[in-house]
């Protein structure tokens, strides 16, 4: 089976998707602009469908390079037959590949190489066979030289023990069968201080390795990475033995017997350590597929939450002795106005401050407050509740995750976009910014600081940077960007732009007052033809020249889209007016088909250049329900149990989510308590940024703790 059918096989897909989006893939397309405008070629495949196509399409090559580079190492040593030949080609991952070269492989110094380098392989060789009745100690006795250093018969039988316990070890198929049991009857078992605040429940753990969910598994990885905790593979050593017994034992003779003795030794001394080792590594790396899944979803829902548009916002950045932040950024970004306030301990001058804020909130017209959810947070929301109380006036706050804004504030990007600021003011513009357009403050920050995943600074840190650099692509693809505002950390997102250009963009932008068209990408330095052809659908010009411009149909479809309109009785300065109320049944009317078939591109193209017209630049974002803003304050005391509030889900892990109630504390909403039916894993009933009812089950005011349910509110 070649790669294409394998990957057809695999993931569901028709032999002709796959050809064509590899074909793309490998001709240099990103994956947002083969998603958006090549879905004629590839029957619409979808972002998500194409990423994991990609990355099973690297793996796979990836394990080809691989079993030629094998195939002739074992070729160089003159040892390469057609039956290995055939099971190197036939292996489906790269640890049966390892498998099958492990016996060829340049090994350290072992017992086993010790013993045939003093000549002992042939005696080994004649005890394994097994076809004598002959003792092995006396078969042994010509195999004594001192010249060799093997001064007696036991020296020559241990040495040729060593030499089949080494190759029982190295055994494809012996180590297939062993992790099969493993799989079957393996348990992990953990000791340690059952005092410890963070791994109390692993101070004396076991689970079977078949049902150990992937955040125990990390939970564990990390503990015994700290020394927190000690971890084991406990298997029956009986069966292990047996099994290679199996394999090895041919006759019921001294030599069986010495064989015998030597799968005893090669279990506990090779294969059990080894084995140990990859089941853990294996674990750890399936966990930590999951939990880079998990954090990606989470990712693109925290990415893709609606934006707060068309108001003014004061944003506070909480603290104590150093006093809260303030900025006041316009309806785009701009920043209007800073300050610092000190209404909270040890100062507490909530008078003075208050007197400032309603001083800033009436000269800039401020409508909504977002506060950072740090240091001080509570005691700054009750400041604020009391404000809106006693002032009367139309406000609202928010509180936001101020994860990883300090890391952004202190950063060169932030050093560029604000070098007038100091650091901490920085920071209270981006908890601004985050409320007005999240996805344009986030693209700033490494995805890791966000606060969103689950032992994210354990993971394969090239793969999950890989994954959660493609979900920031996608969002920002999705929603397009406004090429004469974005700042250049969110044009480094846009398909085809990197870093560099990204800059280049900028730079052209300053110097020439901004873009007219989209055909004047051309000019910036280092954005050739082929980036054009990625990245212009993306990029919009609002109030451009070209009413096309300024949406999502890309230039090469322009002339498409102006006989679309020309056959439908429009013209191009209807595009994003009642008048094209119409335009659908009237394209309906003339015959998709035929109407495509004249503009020379395909009907998905055509619908898309339909919903682009009504609506250009339209936001998915306006889809989803708005955020929650509120007028006053919640304290955990105040809660009680089968009180039922609304909140919002701030992250989703393996056992189930948190929810903001706006206590300063997220609830937590078990998995078992997500739903009346079964649920495999809690990303099938909420996401990050869900607006949700839940039910307080319990509250652990000492602890810092509170139990929800989403059961019974139907």
């Amino acid at each position: 089976m070649n790669l294409i059918e394998q990957l057809s096989r695999e993931l569901s897909l028709r032999v002709s998707q796959v050809q064509a989006a590899v074909d793309l893939i490998d001709a240099g397309n990103t994956i947002p602009f083969i998603a958006r405008y090549r879905k004629e070629m590839t029957g619409s495949l979808d972002d998500s469908q194409l990423r994991d196509l990609d990355d099973r399409l690297t793996y796979l090559r990836n394990l080809d390079k691989r079993r030629q580079e094998v195939l002739s190492s074992i070729e160089e040593q003159g040892k390469l037959t057609e039956e290995l030949s055939a099971a190197v080609a036939a292996a489906q991952t790269l640890a049966e590949v390892e498998d099958l070269y492990r016996p060829y492989k340049q090994k350290r110094k072992t017992r086993a190489s010790v013993a045939r380098e003093r000549g002992l392989a042939p005696l080994a060789e004649a005890i394994r066979a097994q076809n004598t009745l002959a003792e092995p100690l006396n078969m042994a006795r010509e195999y004594v030289s001192a010249e060799k250093g093997v001064e007696t018969p036991e020296d020559a039988l241990a040495g040729a023990l060593d030499i089949i316990a080494e190759e029982l070890s190295d055994d494809a198929s012996i180590r297939g069968e062993l992790r099969q049991l493993i799989q079957d009857q393996g348990v992990i078992v953990t000791t340690g201080d059952p005092e410890s605040a963070v791994y109390a429940m692993y101070a004396d753990f076991s689970e079977a390795v078949r049902r150990i969910a992937p955040h125990r598994v990390l939970a564990i990885n990390r503990g015994v990475k700290e020394g927190a905790l000690k971890a084991s593979l406990q298997l029956d050593g009986d069966r292990a033995v047996a099994l290679l017994c199996r394999h090895a034992v041919t006759a019921k003779n001294p030599c069986g017997r010495a064989v015998a003795e030597a799968a005893a030794d090669s279990w506990k001394r090779l294969l059990a350590p080894s084995l140990e080792n990859e089941t853990f590594s294996t674990l750890f790396e399936a966990a930590s597929e999951q939990a880079i899944k998990v954090f990606g979803e989470n990712l693109h829902h925290l990415l893709m939450q609606p934006p707060v548009r068309g108001r003014v916002v004061l944003g506070l950045d909480p603290a104590y002795r150093t006093g809260c932040k303030i900025a006041v950024v316009d309806e785009t970004g701009k920043v209007l106005d800073t300050t610092v306030i000190y209404p909270t301990p040890p100062q507490n001058k909530v008078a003075e401050a208050q007197k400032i804020l309603l001083k800033l909130i009436e000269k800039h017209g401020v409508s909504v407050i977002s506060i950072g959810n740090g240091t001080a947070s509570r005691e700054s929301e009750q400041f604020v509740a009391q404000l809106i109380r006693e002032s009367g006036l139309p406000l609202s706050y928010m509180v936001v995750s101020e994860a990883g804004a300090s890391v952004y504030s202190a950063s060169k990007l932030a050093s560029e976009e604000f070098p007038q600021f100091d650091v901490s003011l920085r920071s209270a513009v981006s908890i601004a910014r985050r409320l007005q357009d999240p996805l344009a403050e986030l693209v700033k920050i490494d995805p890791k600081a966000i606060g969103i995943g689950q032992y994210q600074h354990d993971m394969p840190k090239a793969r999950l940077d890989s994954t959660l650099s493609g979900v920031v692509e996608s969002c920002v693809n999705s929603v397009g960007v406004d090429l004469n505002t974005a700042s250049f950390s969110l044009l480094g997102h846009v398909a085809g732009i990197n870093a560099a250009v990204a800059k280049n963009v900028v730079t052209y932008r300053e110097e020439n007052g901004g873009f007219t068209a989209r055909s004047q990408l051309l000019k910036v330095p280092k954005l050739g033809k082929k980036a054009y052809e990625q990245c212009a659908g993306f990029l919009r010009i609002p109030g451009a020249k070209n009413p096309l411009d300024a949406t999502a149909v890309h230039p090469e479809s322009y002339k498409a889209a102006a006989l679309l309109l020309e056959r439908c009785g429009f013209q191009l300065a209807d595009v994003g007016t009642e008048a094209l109320s119409t335009l659908p049944q009237r394209a309906k009317d003339q015959g998709l088909e035929k109407l495509a078939e004249e503009a020379g591109i395909g009907v998905p193209t055509l619908r898309d250049i339909i919903d682009e017209l009504m609506k250009p630049g339209r936001d998915p974002r306006d889809q989803l329900p708005p955020p929650i803003l509120r007028t006053d304050v919640m304290k955990m005391e105040d809660l009680k149990p089968e009180m039922i509030l609304t909140g919002t889900v701030r992250n989703v892990l393996d056992f189930g989510a948190f929810v903001d109630i706006g206590v300063h504390e997220d609830g937590l909403v078990h998995i078992s308590q997500l739903s009346e039916r079964f649920v495999k894993h809690p990303s099938q009933v909420v996401k990050v940024g869900d607006v949700v009812k839940v039910k307080v089950l319990d509250v652990d005011l000492k602890r810092g703790r509170i139990s929800l349910t989403m059961k019974g509110l139907d």
